[in-house]
């Protein structure tokens, strides 16, 4: 896979690449704590069945997230992609951001869980070590958070979620307020003066740090990377920028990396994976070297999210313009 560093007028695409983290948040704060009380009340069967006006409202009347999505389906599926696939896509996303409710509340009987490749994690946490865990928007965070819960020691799989707060502050009250204790993640804000005390502090002690690693943030210092850079790379067919900060930050403090995804897999099931992604425990004194192994880890990243794009089509939850075509 081919990977080359932006371009000198590649700093105005960076910046509309991240016009997501500055977005208004879409959420009606009623709408959200009426739809949380239905589920509550009415389990997740009958509270599904609101699934399909709300996929089929934002499919319809939604035209620029409409668009965004279309041309992912037309580089995953092919050009055969329909209405029909928009219709699918939206559909589980909607399914996932509801199944957050139920594993907030503890609700795992209801689910399907099926997880694959976790012995090297927990290795790595019973040796007392922390790690990072690099996803994506793709499939639920939740989900993964779920399997780390059903462990029969879950004090070794303690996860801290790295995220950028400030534009889903509405739904992350209501979720706040409808979790049980001590099944929210622990979260480390980005773009805080101490997110890099937090996170060594929380790896030092043992515990996991989670990253969506497939959205640039305009600068370095808003996200708390470490001299993050750009990298266009090949994905799903055309080039995108992925930002090598979060690899610089595990060779800066020398831990493992490891990529993770809980994806939904229809009805109830959801397929969480595991797989090491690189490995900066080891200090590298030749700064060629260095930047050789996060270049290869980042395009371990890209391959493996372009993989489990294809595998799982409709668990792609990023809309908004990933390849920055809208200028084009």
């Amino acid at each position: 896979m081919n990977a080359d560093r932006r371009q000198p007028d590649a700093s105005d695409s960076k910046s509309r690449q991240a016009e997501w983290s500055r977005a208004p948040e879409r959420s009606n704060m009623l709408a959200l704590r009426v739809i949380c009380w239905i589920a509550i009340q009415c389990g997740r069967p009958l509270t599904r069945l609101i699934l399909h006006p709300i996929a089929l409202y934002f499919l319809l009347f939604s035209p620029t997230p409409r668009r965004h999505i279309k041309r992912y389906l037309f580089r995953v599926i092919g050009p055969q992609a329909g209405w029909s696939d928009g219709y699918r896509l939206l559909h589980a996303f909607a399914s996932t951001v509801l199944d957050r409710i139920y594993f907030l509340r503890g609700r795992m009987d209801l689910f399907d869980i099926r997880v694959y490749g976790n012995e090297p994690v927990e290795a790595e946490t019973d040796a007392g070590r922390g790690a990072f865990m690099l996803g994506a928007h793709v499939g639920s965070f939740e989900a993964v958070g779920a399997a780390t819960n059903r462990s029969p020691t879950p004090e070794r799989l303690r996860a801290a979620m790295l995220m950028y707060q400030d534009n889903a502050q509405q739904i992350n009250a209501v979720l706040d307020a409808i979790s049980l204790p001590g099944l929210r993640p622990h979260i480390i804000a980005l773009g805080r003066p101490h997110s890099m005390l937090d996170l060594r502090d929380w790896l030092d002690s043992g515990g996991l740090a989670g990253l969506l690693a497939d959205r640039t943030l305009a600068g370095p210092e808003e996200a708390g990377q470490q001299r993050g850079s750009s990298i266009e790379v090949s994905f799903l067919g055309k080039p995108a920028l992925f930002n090598d900060g979060p690899f610089r930050l595990a060779a800066l403090l020398r831990r493992k990396v490891f990529f993770m995804a809980g994806l939904y897999a229809g009805s109830a099931r959801y397929d969480v994976l595991f797989e090491p992604l690189a490995d900066f425990s080891e200090r590298v004194s030749d700064p060629v070297e260095r930047e050789r192994r996060i270049r290869a880890a980042l395009e371990s990243y890209v391959a493996r999210l372009e993989a489990l794009c294809r595998a799982y089509p409709y668990n792609w939850f990023n809309f908004h313009d990933f390849w920055l075509e809208d200028s084009v």
